[in-house]
């Protein structure tokens, strides 16, 4: 733990035990520093996680104050974490593709409670200074331009992508950089540059089902490896695997998500990110690296993706601005090392480019500043949300019930008692207008079964704590057995 997590910690304690009461102002950098024999940078970076964590606000001109108090859950305590899964040590072929279809096709409706949506709230966005930076960059737009939004993109904006890798300590060339239309694209597309049919590819466990599904297409095997909630993948596990396959079938990539991975939330430390990096060298596998939700940290600073520790250029590094600035624009990108060429070529044969407007906009947008300013704010509000989602889970999910923590990102993973299928708490949810991500959804063999993930990131209306209240009881409700299945 570093220095200023310690300081927040007995801050945090300070709040929860009541010595310091909503209202108070917290004591001052200069006093904290110079009674504690901390620098004020460490006073200032627990002062934002504390503020990321909803427990304190800064007020203009003034410092730092207590915020308000939320209900307790039930004996003072949220449940338990998730165990850490125990998926087959064996690959397989995927065939998951018919249930997303039929789960998100039930999800449309805009009147539902989106807690199964895989984005954040856009009442969340600056769409209105988006509007305005896509209408200023079309009027100037020079027509005979139109050829730089062809592979590998727009150069303004893929030298604004390559700063930002730089300002957080990744050394990136833009030449590496692709343009594509959101992170799904690139994250294909890498996919595809290092496979072949029947080929094994390593992924998290429980994962994305959009990973699944790409898979499925290209006609690959996913070998799934134990993931824990905290930490991300077991690198244990994860090495016996890469010695254990046959010669003639090798691991041929692995697609992972070391900060705050879909559906678990989980966040890979520094260390581990560099060990995963270098394992994966010594057998000469790629790594796609889905890193959507890296700019959504709770912390003082954005995590060090893999890509940082790639010496070899294995590392495809993938993200977007889709999920913390401008849902719906379809711009992202992959910094994809030695595999740039030949990424750029599918991209040509395929999408030919990305939309030019949207880039245009994203770029006007970068340009004029505002960019992190909007992201602290985002950050803030995801984070308070997920206060109220912990508690509320706490307070109204049935006894047995475990629930992830994350440090970043906006879902929960929550796994309900054996008994409840997840499945079923879905259609039953759908009935008083709320959708969730049942836990089939995120394996290749279905397991998962009593496992949901829900998305905390929508506070519009104040709809998320009746929402999961009712989840809640519905859940109770069919491990009493009051409630018929409806899966099958």
């Amino acid at each position: 733990m570093k220095r200023y997590e310690r300081h927040a910690d007995v801050l945090a304690q300070l709040i929860h035990s009541g010595a310091l009461r909503p209202g108070d102002r917290m004591p001052s950098v200069r006093e904290t520093s110079r009674t504690r024999g901390i620098s004020p940078s460490t006073v200032f970076a627990a002062y934002y996680l504390l503020e990321a964590q909803g427990l304190i606000h800064a007020r203009p001109r003034s410092g730092y104050y207590v915020s308000g108090a939320r209900p307790a859950a039930p004996g003072g305590e949220r449940p338990a974490e998730p165990l850490p899964s125990q998926p087959a040590s064996t690959s397989t072929g995927v065939a998951i593709s018919d249930l997303v279809f039929e789960v998100l096709g039930q999800t449309r409706d805009s009147t539902l409670v989106p807690l199964g949506s895989a984005f954040p709230g856009p009442e969340l966005f600056p769409l209105e200074r988006l509007a305005r930076c896509l209408s200023g960059g079309m009027r100037r737009l020079d027509p005979a331009s139109i050829v730089q939004s062809l592979p590998p993109g727009d150069e303004r904006l893929r030298q604004q992508i390559a700063l930002r890798y730089g300002l957080h300590g990744t050394a990136v060339d833009v030449e590496e950089i692709l343009i594509t239309n959101g992170a799904m694209e690139a994250l294909n597309l890498c996919l595809e540059a290092v496979t072949q049919p029947g080929d094994v590819v390593v992924v998290e466990s429980p994962t994305f089902y959009a990973a699944l599904q790409a898979l499925e297409r290209l006609n690959l095997q996913a070998l799934e490896i134990a993931t824990h909630p905290r930490d991300g993948i077991d690198l244990a596990a994860l090495a016996e695997a890469l010695a254990r396959q046959p010669p003639g079938q090798p691991v041929k990539a692995c697609w992972l998500m070391p900060s705050f991975q879909n559906p678990l939330g989980s966040l890979m430390p520094e260390a581990k990110k560099r060990e995963l990096v270098a394992l994966l060298a010594r057998y000469g596998v790629p790594l796609i690296e889905d890193d959507v939700y890296g700019e959504l940290h709770y912390g003082p600073q954005r995590p060090v993706p893999a890509k940082a520790f790639d010496t070899q250029g294995l590392v495809m590094h993938c993200s977007s601005f889709s999920k913390n600035l401008a849902p719906g624009y379809r711009v992202g990108w992959v910094a994809a090392g030695r595999y740039a060429t030949a990424v750029q070529r599918l991209k040509l044969m395929t999408t030919l480019s990305a939309a030019t407007p949207s880039q245009l906009a994203l770029s006007e947008y970068l340009a004029q500043g505002g960019y992190d300013r909007h992201l602290r704010q985002l950050r803030r509000g995801l984070a308070e949300q997920q206060a109220i989602a912990l508690d509320a889970v706490a307070a109204h999910f049935p006894p047995g019930t475990r629930v992830s923590r994350p440090e970043g990102g906006y879902f929960l993973w929550v796994e309900l008692p054996p008994a409840v299928n997840a499945l079923d708490v879905h259609r039953h949810a759908l009935q008083h207008g709320i959708s969730l991500a049942p836990g089939q959804l995120f394996s290749a063999d279905r397991r998962f079964a009593h496992c949901v993930r829900i998305n905390y990131g929508h506070p519009a209306q104040g709809r998320l704590l009746p929402a999961l209240e009712c989840v809640g009881r519905l859940a109770t409700a069919l491990l009493k057995k009051e409630l018929p299945a409806l899966s099958g």
